[in-house]
């Protein structure tokens, strides 16, 4: 399958009784990492399939919810053309401490999605 989803991400106003809610429930590995500026990122480590995170929510007013990212091959490319289709890009390409770049489009119903492109290895 092309473009498959690679990360599920929780933006939550309460991290802490989600983090027990989801460790209880599914007996996740959680993993926080710190990514400076006072932002604490926690991994979500499932074993097989995909994995994703957990983070206080950082649009104040904005529900909790999950977001599902698709791997793209070039982030710039993939933001332009989902804008050219109609797309608002939410939060444009940006930089994750080295991993890769993101960027969250909303799309023509209203449905969030992140993309994702990972670092070369």
């Amino acid at each position: 399958m092309g473009n498959p989803f690679v990360h599920v991400e929780l933006a939550t106003h309460d991290l802490g009784k989600a983090k027990s809610f989801y460790k209880s429930l599914f007996s996740w590995e959680l993993d926080d990492v710190d990514m400076g500026g006072g932002m604490m990122y926690t991994m979500i480590k499932v074993g097989e399939g995909t994995g994703g995170g957990m983070m206080t929510n950082p649009m104040p007013g904005a529900p909790s919810a999950w977001l599902p990212y698709a791997h793209v091959d070039d982030i710039v490319a993939a933001t332009a053309k989902a804008k050219s289709l109609g797309a608002k890009v939410l939060r444009d390409v940006t930089e994750v401490m080295g991993a890769g770049r993101f960027s969250i489009i909303i799309d023509p119903t209203g449905a969030a999605l992140g993309l994702w492109q990972p670092n070369a290895k």
